[in-house]
């Protein structure tokens, strides 16, 4: 009997939990959707939805979401809670969206240029942006949820490496923000940030996919078991620093050849200069200040050079994801960065290295086979998906 009622127990946990991940991804259900989607009987939905309501964890609405008779409303995350300031942080930019406690978008997607060449700068930046949101909604808690770019410990809040920052030491983001702003504050990589809108705002991902951001520099996310996959170092997904060529340039990691110095928009960038200083009569006059937006558009343009280096690096991209492809068996991929510029082209490349995945062939449906492409959420969409990590947090209570 004692097994059995813990049993029982564990069932109620994980349904009150199935729940609540369907009503943050949907917004608002009625009890026969809820039904639906869970497979569960309608008094079975009723008994846990009011014990849910009784909680605090849902609201009831009497908008009905049927057009058939009876009316028995519908069910959301109530909309009174505290709103979570989203931010995707780096020492150049800032990115921002105020959000509700449904997680729906606030007021206006922001972004602003940053020139932050000391820890403190940064963070004084983010606190004149939540400072400001503050005046707009003066009774309202704001909290803070933000993407940092480089390796960050979500334990602790701590920034342990930016690679575009002046510093090289740590920075305890989170501390030092709850202190000064008496707030609490979720942070983690970028690249997590991407994974988590596309767990949360994309119906149609896997149980297991990948983001990979190819920007400034290259990283991964990887969504296992419909869980984000960190490692016990919170290093993990680090595709961008898999070697490539042993012989190839320093990385700012320590080490040489990875695949950020061949295939990241820098190493583009660093090329295309030291290329085009041997090139008096090149359309690029100067060759210091070449941007991203140049070389997507020579690429356009059918620049032969330009081409010759995006292949390389769309080769190497490919490359290196079949190896993580045979690792973990992962066969969705979305891409994000500003190197989706260079368009539909670049990424068959990388396609084509990936060629055949030995593991899309037998008795596995076609529904399963490798699917790649561009992710399609917007910025805003993108840059909320940190405010996911409060949902994850609240989710996980519940186990």
């Amino acid at each position: 009997m004692h097994s059995s009622g813990l049993n029982n127990q564990r069932v109620r946990h994980l349904n009150r939990q199935t729940l609540l991940k369907l009503v943050w991804q949907h917004k608002r259900l009625s009890k026969s959707q809820f039904a639906q989607l869970t497979g569960l009987s309608i008094p079975a939905v009723s008994k846990i939805l009011e014990e849910l309501v009784t909680d605090g964890k849902l609201s009831h609405s009497a908008e009905n979401l049927s057009n058939r008779g009876i009316n028995s409303g519908s069910y959301q995350i109530p909309p009174e809670g505290d709103a979570i300031l989203c931010m995707n942080v780096t020492p150049t930019s800032i990115e921002s969206q105020l959000c509700n406690a449904q997680l729906s978008a606030l007021g206006n997607f922001e972004r602003i240029q940053v020139n932050a060449m000391t820890p403190q700068a940064l963070l004084a930046a983010i606190e004149g942006i939540w400072q400001q949101q503050r005046k707009v909604w003066p009774k309202q808690r704001i909290n803070l949820a933000l993407g940092i770019h480089g390796q960050v410990d979500p334990v602790t809040g701590v920034s342990q490496t930016m690679p575009q920052a002046p510093w090289r030491e740590p920075l305890e983001i989170k501390y030092l923000l709850e202190e000064k702003l008496g707030i609490t504050v979720r942070l983690d990589n970028d690249c997590v940030m991407l994974a988590l809108a596309e767990k949360w705002q994309n119906p149609s991902n896997r149980q297991d996919f990948c983001v990979i951001n190819v920007d400034y520099g290259i990283g991964s996310s990887f969504v296992i078991n419909g869980q984000i996959y960190r490692g016990s170092l919170y290093g993990s997904g680090q595709i961008g620093h898999t070697i490539v060529n042993p012989d190839g340039m320093a990385c700012n990691c320590g080490r040489y050849g990875c695949l950020e110095t061949v295939a990241s928009l820098s190493a583009l960038k660093k090329q295309a200069r030291i290329w085009l200083k041997s090139q008096p009569d090149s359309q690029l006059r100067d060759p210091d200040s070449v941007t991203a937006t140049q070389l997507i558009s020579a690429w356009h343009e059918g620049d032969e050079q330009v081409r010759r280096w995006v292949e390389n690096a769309a080769n190497a991209i490919g490359l290196s994801l079949y190896n993580f492809l045979n690792i973990l068996n992962i066969n969705q991929i979305w891409f994000y960065g500003r190197s989706c510029g260079f368009g539909e082209t670049w990424l068959a490349t990388i396609n084509r290295q990936i060629g055949f995945n030995p593991f899309d062939h037998g008795d596995a449906l076609k529904v399963n086979a490798t699917q790649i492409g561009f992710g399609q959420l917007t910025r805003p969409q993108q840059v909320m998906g940190i405010g996911y990590l409060y949902v994850e947090e609240a989710l996980s209570a519940e186990q």
